[in-house]
This record gives structure tokens, sequence and C-alpha cells, in this order.
């Protein structure tokens, strides 16, 4: 299952194929060495689409080495406003108290939301992350990350527009992190994936640590290096979205909706609390920084709800349902109607009471984007509104999703363009209007 990426507003574009390792570096030299031999070839992208079985194969003789040879040279090892789910905590049969998947989740969003904070207060001593030092020209850092808007403008064309719009370093950071949660992505769901083992996600997480230490391992590396020294931005969340790619290696069944949220969480939810202290809080937002990243994650988590009522069938025919299992044996489908694919009067009744799920999660969506910068709106409204479209389209599909995907047609991306850029223009409520309410 692809994750459901933020910024990603057009449901069809083409993303992200290529994982873009580099050649293993030898000794100190192997940022230079790796940086070298990235700008020697420019295009380590190849073309793909959003999922499995769809995707386009372009072969470059630099990125032979399969994923194994490329993981080599990796290093070792206030009153924030919650979703309305179900409750934080729940019994076991033993008697003890276990968290939820949402409350596991909620603590990830009060630590983020505490490091922005202290972040934002100028007479606190913080520990500040060190510069990223590349050897050699300083220019090499500034093409690092041209290679990672070369990739967001070919992967994310809808989305890059609307990060123009974002100062400059705001706007490096956020194709920063795009293109490393795709090279994430691409571990299990891309051309190399039958290759990919916990050990080699083991590897990959331990290269993550090394960006967050400022040691780079090549080019694409070296800009989120750079991009999390900047900005407040926590490990947690991107350690979690690995977490996700394991889970991908062994389930593909879910009991219940607390275990999917959990999922959810790992592949999506993730990425509105990478994106939140680079989109950036809106300084006359009056919400607390809490809800903001509350809200984000809910983005997050209505997207990749999306993805999943989209796919069933493509998800299906490769042996997964990302479905709530309790939920199905509820409605009476088995697992073998939905391999069946037949469209019946139950499977309508399931799929709106799912449909009315993620809705819920883009209104509860809706309420952070009000919040952030205005220059980080509009991206984030038009995500909003393009995703949320699918969700009708699968309603006007009459809810066949086995042998019909559900997309949005070109005229109503364009559409929906305007509109966004119309709600990005209305600024947070200010403590005076909040008062009037």
């Amino acid at each position: 299952m692809s994750i459901a990426m933020l910024w990603v507003v057009s449901p069809t574009s083409e993303v992200f194929n290529g994982v873009g390792f580099l050649e293993p570096a030898r000794d100190g030299n192997r940022i230079l060495d790796s940086l070298r031999y990235s700008s020697r070839c420019k295009n380590v992208i190849s073309d793909g689409s959003l999922n499995k079985g769809r995707k386009k194969r372009q072969s470059y003789s630099s990125m032979n080495a399969d994923l194994r040879y490329a993981f080599l040279g990796c290093s070792s090892l206030e009153n924030g406003g919650r979703l309305s789910l179900t409750s934080s905590m729940v019994a076991t049969p033993a008697g003890e108290i276990a968290l939820t998947s949402e409350q596991k989740v909620y603590d990830v969003v009060l630590k983020q939301a505490a490091l922005v904070k202290r972040r934002l207060k100028p007479d606190e001593d913080l520990d500040v992350k060190p510069d990223i030092v590349l050897p050699g020209s300083l220019g090499l850092l500034s093409e690092a990350y041209d290679r990672c808007r070369e990739v967001c403008a070919e992967y994310a064309k809808t989305f890059y527009l609307g990060t123009l719009l974002m100062t400059p370093e705001r706007r490096r950071a956020i194709w920063a992190i795009y293109v490393w949660c795709r090279r994430t992505d691409e571990l299990v769901d891309g051309p190399n994936a039958s290759h990919i083992t916990p050990m080699a996600l083991d590897r990959w997480e331990a290269r993550l640590e090394d960006i967050f230490r400022a040691r780079p391992f090549d080019m694409l590396d070296a800009a989120l290096a750079d991009t999390v020294s900047r900005f407040p931005v926590d490990i947690q969340p991107f350690r979690d979205m690995i977490e996700g790619m394991r889970m991908d290696l062994w389930k593909s069944r879910y009991k219940n909706f607390d275990e999917l949220y959990l999922y959810c969480y790992y592949v999506a939810g993730t990425v509105g609390l990478m994106s939140v202290p680079i989109m950036g809080i809106a300084p006359e937002s009056q919400a607390t920084t809490e809800s903001v990243y509350n809200n984000a994650l809910a983005l997050g988590l209505a997207n990749q709800l999306t993805n999943i009522l989209r796919d069933v069938g493509e998800d299906a025919r490769r042996g997964r349902i990302y479905l709530p299992q309790d939920e199905l044996a509820q409605a009476g489908i088995s697992e073998e109607d939905i391999f069946a694919g037949k469209v019946t009067d139950k499977w309508r009744v399931f799929m709106k009471k799912q449909i009315k799920r993620a809705r819920k999660f883009f209104d509860d969506a809706e309420n952070g984007v009000k919040e952030l910068s205005s220059a980080s709106r509009w991206p984030v409204w038009a995500s909003l509104l393009l995703y949320r479209q699918i969700l009708d389209e699968i309603e006007a599909n009459d809810y066949n999703n086995f042998t019909r995907r559900a997309y949005v047609g070109k005229p109503k991306k364009i559409l929906a363009l305007p509109v966004a850029y119309a709600k990005s223009l209305v600024p947070p409520r200010s403590s005076s209007a909040l008062l009037k309410t």
C-alpha cells in the first residue's frame, strides 16, 4: 500500500520510483564521492505511478545495483484538540489498562508540539544542531536541494507549484522531506521490494539516525540533514514511517480499526507531523500547537483511508485487505466476497460507513489548515479538496472499487485549485473573533 503523501495533490500523478541510492562511498569521503556521483547522474528518478502493478519501469545504468548492495554503505547503527474517535484506553483480558493506537499516536503529537514550542522561545538555551558541512564547494548543498526540487516538480506537479509560494528556505525543506518519504515508501512498494528484508529496513533506520546526527550518506540525505538542523523536526515520525514499512512486510490483515488507525498513522499521518514545522503556524493563530498537529495528523489519516477505499480491488489481487475485519464480519462480508469483487447491497452499506469515517477525518483536518502560515495554506487546501473528491468518485461508481478505479478528472482538478486558493486567503480567527463566538 503506497503511502498517502500530504502534499501529493494529484491522485494520478507520477511519483518517485527509483529509490535513488548511490553506490557506497569509501572512508571519510563518502558524502563527497556521493555528491560528485549524483551530479554526474542527474536522472536518478524513473517513471512510476502511485500503486504497485502500475509502475512504468525505466532502466538507468547508475541504478543497476539492487538494494542489498546499496545498503552496504550504511553506517551502524494547553489544550490540544483531540480527534473524535473511541476511548483512549482499553482493558486487556488480564485487567490491565492498555493504550489505544489513538493515544499512542497522540503522545507523538504532544512530543512534536512541545519541541516546536521550545524552539519558539527566544530566551531559552537550546541545544542547536550543527550546520551541515559538506567537503568541497558550498554549492554542493544547493545542488542537493536542487535534486529534491526536480523530484518534487516531476512527481508532485500541483503541489510543487504551491511550494513556490513559500519562502525559499521552507520550500527547500519540504522538497527534502518529500524525497525522503518517497524513497522510504519505495523500499516496500518499488521495483526492488522483493529484496527488502527487516534487516534492510533496520539499516535504513540507522541511516536516518545518521541524518539527524548531521552525517548524511548521499546528496539527497544531505538535503534532509540540513533541513532538520534548521527546523524543529522530531525524528520520531520518520522512525514511525519506517515502522509502517516493516508492518507491510508481514501484515496483510487488520482485525479492527484501532490496528488500521496505527498503520495509517505510520505510513501517512507521520507526513503531517513532519510537515507542520516546515509549513509553519500563522503568527495570528489562536489555536494550540497540539491541535494544529492533531489536525495535520487527521489529513494524513484521511488521505490514507481514501487510498485504502479506492484500492480495495487492487490490494485484494495482491492478497491484501486493508479493511477492519470485525466491521466486515458485522456487515456480513467475508474475505471470499472481497476476492470475488462483487458489489452487493451489503457492500454498499459497508462502504458508506467507511466513507463517512474518512470524511470525518477530512473535516477535522480543515480546522488545522486554516491555522497554517499564509504561504503554506494553498497547497495543503488543494491536497485536501482533491483527495476528498476521490470519495465522491467511489460513490459515483456505485461503490465498485473492485474493478473501477476512482480518480478525479483533470477538469475537476483545475476547478479545485482556485477554490483552494480562495480558502487559503481566509486567515485564522483572531482572539477577538473567538470571543464573539
